[in-house]
């Protein structure tokens, strides 16, 4: 997994997630806490997302820069691990203090009004940056995507927006949303819903909008063509 999307708005941020996975790992709700909301994978207890009451969201995406080999037993689920980064008051200290070690690589992004951290843990180093917030951005990840597919992916988002660089903030949750459900590159085992023989098929998508005035999240179960909000 995964294919993810951040565009900037006055006062927020529109986040939009694609989850590409084994359909048994589906989640078919969201759950809330007191001070989170967020879709529980079903096999290891973690998240693949989650925002807080304060608008701060982190989301992780599979695998670092390249496609790493599997070497199971992991120490944690990288699920968990975004759990535990709630848990933390001050996020540098997280990104820096963390113990990693037998931690599977993974990618993880932290979002704030005005603040997008990216993470990138590659199995032996951590790569830290501080990325422009006032910029969209693009991911997917390594481990489904060869460096080739994507930048051809992220072109498919490179040209969305030129063509919608005109949508008001009001229209862009919606229109973001609808590329990730159609977004294509030519290939089903490729595009933003994608789908491999049924093994990794894009079984999610998870969109959180924060704006001065609060933060919200919605989830769609694509396999149940079930909405949670």
């Amino acid at each position: 997994m995964c294919t993810v999307t951040y565009l900037p708005i006055s006062g927020g941020f529109v986040l939009t997630h694609n989850r590409d996975e084994a359909p048994s790992r589906s989640q078919h709700g969201l759950v809330r806490s007191d001070s989170l909301i967020f879709p529980r994978d079903t096999k290891a207890g973690g998240a693949w997302i989650a925002t807080a009451n304060d608008g701060r969201t982190a989301c992780l995406l599979n695998g670092a820069f390249v496609k790493h080999r599997h070497e199971p037993p992991y120490r944690r689920s990288r699920g968990l691990v975004l759990l535990d980064f709630f848990d933390w008051p001050e996020p540098r200290d997280f990104f820096e203090k963390y113990n990693l070690e037998g931690i599977e690589p993974f990618t993880f992004l932290f979002f704030q009004t005005e603040k997008v951290v990216q993470l990138r843990w590659d199995g032996a180093h951590r790569h830290l940056a501080e990325l422009p917030p006032d910029q969209p951005h693009f991911w997917c990840s390594a481990t489904l995507y060869p460096p080739d597919m994507q930048a051809r992916r992220e072109q498919v988002f490179r040209d969305w927006l030129e063509k919608n660089k005109s949508l008001s903030s009001r229209s862009l949750p919606a229109a973001i949303l609808n590329l990730h459900l159609t977004g294509s590159v030519g290939d089903p085992e490729n595009d933003y819903v994608m789908n491999r023989d049924g093994r990794v098929r894009t079984v999610s998508v998870t969109q959180v909008v924060c704006r001065k005035s609060g933060t919200r999240m919605r989830y769609f179960d694509l396999l149940a063509k079930r909405k949670a909000v």
